[in-house]
């Protein structure tokens, strides 16, 4: 038996943080949901157990998603990351296209959790 699927959630918002994990055990139930609720918990996080996947909110205090982004790659380069953001503007489009971390739009409904899940089945 394989090992489950560790996703980690970062928002600073507790209620975006539990619609997000709620959307993906109806879809991934088996999955071991793990919570940070900025950039640097989850940076912490994943250098003790690096998630499969990472979703995380652009828009934090103590460290953006993009900063926590960077340094997971650096830390857990196997780990499929996930931007999202209600404010998506240009410059953060870029930021997130030169790290080639997909970006996505809050709120985080159906649609946008199967995307950001089927980047785990990506090669």
């Amino acid at each position: 038996m394989s090992n489950p699927l560790k996703i980690l959630v970062v928002d600073d918002s507790k209620v975006s943080r539990a619609l997000i994990i709620a959307l993906i055990m109806t879809r991934q139930p088996h999955a071991v949901v793990i919570e940070a609720g900025d950039g640097q918990a989850a940076v912490e996080t994943a250098r003790q157990e690096p998630p499969d996947l990472a979703i995380l909110d652009i828009n934090m205090p103590v460290m953006s998603g993009l900063e926590a982004a960077e340094q997971i790659r650096r830390l857990a380069p196997q780990t499929r990351l996930a931007l999202l953001t209600a404010n998506a503007q240009d410059a953060m489009r870029q930021k997130a296209q030169a790290l080639n971390v997909p970006l996505f739009k809050k709120p985080a409904k159906g649609e946008v959790i199967d995307q950001i899940l089927a980047l785990l089945e990506a090669p």
